[in-house]
């Protein structure tokens, strides 16, 4: 399917939160090119093509889906369209499939219902479009509920539309501002730099600011909002296959008015009015007391409400017909007379107000082709750093890129953004081709002639042959039956891919880069080898939904789908190529046409964690072969086996892990599957609090702990004290900053090259983290650091210089600290600068000085990593090394004598963390419990039933907020996550269906209660019992994870020996 002309194609995704009508919308678009039918647009939700989403209503999985629209032009000759359009899912749970859709995209077609309003989903789906530079359109969907549901007359309806759109413009407001700060702050450390410089260069003058000329340039943010009549906002009502933007009221009123169709679509939204004397329009200034209707809701408004009165609020046939009659609309009478209202009101509505042509002709009026859409999305695709609008190509590889070059020698760059698995025998060429018209009537032909022969024959009286003659298949023959018949129930995996320059053709061989390829390396340097392939090009297919169509060649600007990936790209890739005809021998000769177009940022992080086996053990390999299947078709899915031999799966959600696991059992492993209860994670850590047990260290501060080594041979001590709130937080929040400095000192000193992602391949197991955005550079670190340590104060504001490390896992919530007084503290900071400056040598000579240092560093890590409680990371705590004394006469006779250096070094590492682990518990314990942001909208009516819901899980309802013009409520509430399985389906059942939960992690809280409290006090005795009937919550958490980790769990068999004897006896 090509266009005649490239600038004739668009490519555009629906966003929006869930159930906000993007489906209902895509098959309203499907039914115009004739792909359904008109009647079962919006019932039929053709692109949801699982059926479990057909079961629950909801899209799990992206699809595409290439129409082609015919469009009258100015010169009045129809010109042919083709829109490719992606569907994405609104659930929180599969926003990945968000960020990979929108990235192929160069427009958006952003939903969102006129009741329920701005919603969590929508925000965030509206911050994707804004960072991959789409440009939106807005779909302000369900209209009808304004008429049915809520009963608004056209003047309220009116109030109520002009305050959503000012909500979705002040989303879009406070992304420029944000971003405007960061311009501006950038600009100023800009030209703080050259002013330095040209200090230096320039000493002898006054005064260097003379020769500073350069300003900030503002940047205007007029094309960034909606405003309906700049024509970026679409009227709709998918359900019953009606839209509008300003302009066609414009256009039917304009020779009426005797105004101009441009002045008439400038005045006909906001506060205008129509004066009735000098029909003339005037603002609200001139209204002078006059009760006049704005010019949208006489014009629109009231309109649209007398077409619903008439048809569904109060059936009258006759209102009907006039309606008809004067709209110049053809209907059958036989639909006039039909009882069926909608189906009449969507028959009315697709002649006057169609919602097809309607957001065709808006997508092709605001969306870019993809030759003036790539100027400006694919530089900071290439740059992500880069802050200017676009800038001019430096080879030919990025003009063509830029222009979205389809000439045969152009070069081939296509960007592979997710893989999805098919089954084999739905693939185009497996399937059995239908039967041809043509075809049809040579067989008859060919009946007829045998008949006619036979007839023939029996007049002559010759014997007519009744078996029809056998003729032995040929090997060849044999071979290409069993070739073409595919194994029932295998999965062959896709890339869904946009090509971005150049002619992709079936048979070519392309280089595949993977994202972690460096294009400032060569491609045959030792980090780029492994992240370089070559593919062949098996198949290409334009994508119909759940239909593919097989196709030769794919110009630049269409999204298809590829074979011939699988094994070599895992999830995403670029694929490149010098020309049309593919590529030479050596990748050195081709690195002019080398470029990696990035990975996808995840945005939703996996929190639920399930360990997997199958119910036969003999099933095994099949599963592994299934998990990786799955994690290849999944973008936000991670499979790994841990340490103990499990199989895992991180899921973003319970929803995504039932769709996860029925997606396992049913096609790729095809094999009964054991899931075990989701694994959630904590986080241990201890406060201060009023009745704490006596300190374990007599005479010295709470949590001092002396520890010594086998053989007494190092005596320490260990001072565990909870960290400030302040520096806590500045800790986490800089988490990836302090990874990258960490990772530039081991580059450095072992000679390796960087490589960004090596972090996240080497901590696959620290799971459950937040992703937060950094607050300082890497450069500003330790001086912000320093500046939060100082302004705590007390004994915390020195301690910048003598933190000694991070942890766990070298960056994470605590920290050991160097308190020792006798010699230079171990400092971190001082190491880092040190081996940036190229200076190793004093790594070694320190390390030679204080050999056990490393042991007592090892030893925190391995207790901030897996806590006392239940072994679980620790976080806000701060470890202070007071003193360490080595025996060297022990020591020495130790190595000498019995050569056991490693039994001395693993008991320091053992005294260590066992040290750090009891210094915890010398405060009060507390559990750190992995937090949902729940957010719900909910009626009046249920709105207690909710409140009941989320108490019954220890939930608590942080912000509730009544939508104006409505009976909604907009509840946001705190759950833990480990209470959160079933959540939603209580909910709705709850509320038969009228609440649903949108689930997003948003952290860790503390759970203020000590595991090991028991009441102790005559009011506790008396308010609980001798017995404390009433269990305690975190000791309850603590021993479940404990158990399922095989810890010891202090558990009485017999709880209360009263209640179990027999009294009779």
């Amino acid at each position: 399917m090509q266009s005649p002309d490239p600038e004739n194609i668009r490519i555009i995704t629906t966003l929006g939160h869930v159930d906000h009508g993007k489906t209902t919308l895509m098959d309203t678009l499907l039914a115009a090119n004739n792909i359904i039918s008109a009647r079962m647009a919006g019932k039929m939700r053709y692109l949801d093509s699982r059926e479990d989403e057909q079961e629950r209503g909801i899209t799990m999985e992206s699809s595409a889906v290439s129409l082609k629209f015919q469009v009258l032009g100015r010169e009045k000759s129809p010109k042919t369209y083709i829109v490719n359009m992606i569907d994405t899912p609104g659930h929180v749970d599969f926003s990945s499939e968000v960020s990979t859709g929108s990235r192929l995209c160069d427009g958006a077609l952003v939903l969102v219902d006129v009741v329920e309003g701005v919603c969590t989903q929508t925000i965030a789906v509206l911050r994707q479009a804004w960072q991959d530079r789409l440009r939106p359109i807005l779909v302000i969907n369900k209209f009808d509920r304004l008429i049915t549901e809520l009963k608004l007359a056209p003047v309220e309806a009116h109030h109520h539309l002009t305050r959503l759109i000012e909500q979705v413009n002040a989303v879009m407001g406070s992304f420029f501002a944000s971003e405007r700060m960061e311009d501006d702050l950038r600009w100023r450390e800009e030209r703080e730099r050259r002013l330095v410089e040209k200090k230096d260069q320039l000493a002898d003058e006054a005064d260097a600011t003379v020769n500073e000329t350069d300003e900030f340039q503002e940047k205007d943010d007029e094309d960034r909002y909606f405003a309906p009549e700049r024509g970026n906002v679409i009227f709709a009502s998918a359900i019953d296959g009606w839209g509008f933007r300003i302009g066609k009221f414009a256009q039917l009123y304009a020779k009426k008015l005797g105004i101009k169709e441009t002045n008439l679509r400038r005045v006909l939204w906001g506060d205008y009015f129509l004066d009735p004397r000098s029909r003339k329009v005037i603002s609200y200034k001139h209204l002078r007391g006059r009760p006049l209707k704005a010019l949208f809701v006489q014009f629109v408004l009231e309109n649209i409400w007398a077409v619903y009165d008439a048809v569904v609020l109060n059936p009258n046939q006759e209102k009907v017909a006039k309606i008809v009659t004067a709209l110049n609309l053809k209907i059958l009478p036989r639909d006039l007379k039909s009882k069926d209202t909608r189906n009449l009101l969507f028959l009315i509505f697709s002649q006057w107000l169609s919602l097809s042509t309607c957001v065709t002709q808006s997508v092709i009026d605001v969306v870019p082709a993809p030759s003036l859409a790539q100027r400006t999305r694919i530089p900071k695709m290439l740059y992500p750093d880069l802050y200017e609008a676009t800038i001019e190509p430096k080879n030919k590889l990025e003009e063509d890129l830029f222009s979205s070059n389809s000439a045969p020698d152009a070069r081939v760059a296509a960007y592979v953004s997710k893989m999805f698995a098919v089954s084999t025998k739905d693939l185009p060429e497996n399937k059995k081709k239908p039967i041809t018209v043509e075809e049809m009537r040579d067989k008859i032909r060919e009946a007829r002639k045998t008949r006619a022969a036979a007839e023939e024959a029996a007049k002559n009286g010759e014997q007519t042959p009744t078996a029809i003659p056998y003729t032995p298949p040929t090997p060849a023959a044999e071979n290409e039956a069993i070739k073409e018949e595919p194994a029932e129930g295998t999965e062959v995996v896709l890339g869904f891919a946009r090509l971005y320059s150049g002619t992709l053709r079936t048979g070519t061989m392309v280089y595949g880069l993977l994202p972690k390829y460096n294009a400032a390396l060569e491609p045959t340097h030792p980090v780029n080898a492994k992240n370089l392939v070559t593919a062949t090009i098996e198949g290409l297919y334009i994508m119909m939904g759940r239909e593919l169509v097989p196709v030769d060649l794919v110009r630049a600007g269409n999204i298809f789908a590829v074979k011939g990936l699988e094994g070599k790209v895992w999830r995403n890739a670029t694929l490149c190529a010098p020309g049309e005809g593919g590529i030479s021998e050596s990748p050195s000769h081709d690195r002019s046409c080398l470029i990696n177009l990035g990975g996808v940022s995840r945005v939703a992080s996996p929190i639920v964690r399930v360990a997997l086996e199958p119910v036969m053990p003999a099933d095994m390999p099949k599963l592994v072969n299934g998990l990786k299947l799955l994690s290849q078709a999944d973008p936000c899915v991670e499979t790994f086996q841990q340490q103990t031999g499990e199989h895992v799966i991180l899921t973003a959600g319970e929803l995504h892990l039932e769709r996860c696991l029925k997606d396992l059992r049913e096609r790729f492993a095809r094999v009964e599957i054991q899931a075990s209860k989701p694994i959630v994670p904590f986080r241990e850590t201890a406060t201060k609090a009023s009745d704490m047990v006596p300190t374990k260290t007599p005479n010295a501060p709470r949590g001092t702990i002396h520890g010594v080594s086998s053989s007494n041979i190092i005596k320490f001590t260990i001072r565990a004290s909870p960290l400030p709130q302040a520096i806590l937080d500045f800790v986490l929040r800089n988490v990836s900053i302090l990874k990258k400095l960490q990772h530039e000192r081991r580059a450095k000193y072992s000679g390796a090259t960087q490589d960004k992602e090596l972090e996240d391949e080497q901590e696959v197991d620290n799971y459950g983290d937040v992703i937060r955005k950094p607050t300082v550079a890497p450069e500003q670190y330790w001086e912000a650091l320093r500046k939060v340590c100082e302004e705590t104060g007390g004994e915390w504001a020195d301690v910048t210089e003598r933190i000694w490390a991070f942890g766990p896992q070298k960056a994470g919530g605590c920290l050991l600290i160097d308190n020792r007084k006798s010699g230079t503290p171990f400092s971190l900071k001082r190491r880092l600068e040190r081996i940036k400056a190229g200076d190793n040598e004093g790594e070694v000579m320190e390390k030679g000085a204080r050999e056990f240092d490393v042991h007592i560093e090892t030893g925190f890590q391995l207790a901030s990593f897996q806590g006392p409680l239940c072994a679980e990371p620790v976080e806000g705590m701060a470890y202070f090394v007071e003193s360490v004394e080595i025996d060297q006469g022990s020591l020495e006779k130790e190595i000498e004598e019995h050569n056991r250096m490693a039994q001395v070094t693993g008991s320091v590492i053992s005294a260590v963390r066992d040290a750090c682990r009891n210094g915890l518990l010398d405060w009060s314990p507390r559990l750190m419990l992995a937090m949902y942001m729940c957010d719900i909208q909910a009626s009046t009516d249920v709105l207690g039933k909710v409140y009941a819901v989320v108490a019954k899980r220890r939930g608590r309802i942080v912000a509730e907020e009544m939508k104006e013009g409505t009976t909604f409520f907009n509840v946001t509430a705190l759950l833990p996550v480990v209470e959160s399985f079933g959540f939603a389906d209580d909910i709705r059942k709850r509320t038969s269906g009228a609440a649903s939960p949108q689930l997003v992690f948003s952290g860790y809280e503390i759970l203020d209660q000590d595991p090991f409290w028991v009441p102790t006090t005559e009011e506790e005795l008396e308010d609980l019992g001798e017995k404390a009937d009433r269990s305690n919550i975190a000791k309850g958490y603590m021993d479940t994870v404990r158990e399922r980790k095989g810890l010891f769990v202090d558990r009485k068999i017999v709880e209360f020996a009263e209640k179990q004897r027999t009294l009779k006896r």
